[in-house]
């Protein structure tokens, strides 16, 4: 993979790319290469959902999912009463 230098950034696009990584958890570098693409029309459909959820990776205890669980049981029984 070629690697490219940017040269002469004004602080106000350093600072907005740079905010803009933070916000989404990601590194400048990928950032760049995202707002790249976007703009050079490249992987429009290819977005990749896993980023938006990074914050709930690996949160949950063995714990906290049984309790989850138990508590939305009765969620999976359909009741054909309520469809009526």
């Amino acid at each position: 993979m070629k690697s490219i230098t940017i040269h002469g950034l004004d602080d106000e696009m350093e600072k907005l790319i740079k905010k803009r990584a933070r916000s989404v958890r990601t590194s400048v570098n990928k950032t760049v290469k995202e707002l790249l693409g976007k703009a050079l029309g490249l992987g429009v459909n290819k977005k990749d959902n896993r980023e938006d959820f990074i914050d709930f990776f690996g949160i949950w205890t063995k714990d906290d999912e049984k309790n989850f669980t138990e508590a939305i049981k009765d969620l999976e029984t359909v009741n054909p009463v309520d469809w009526q």
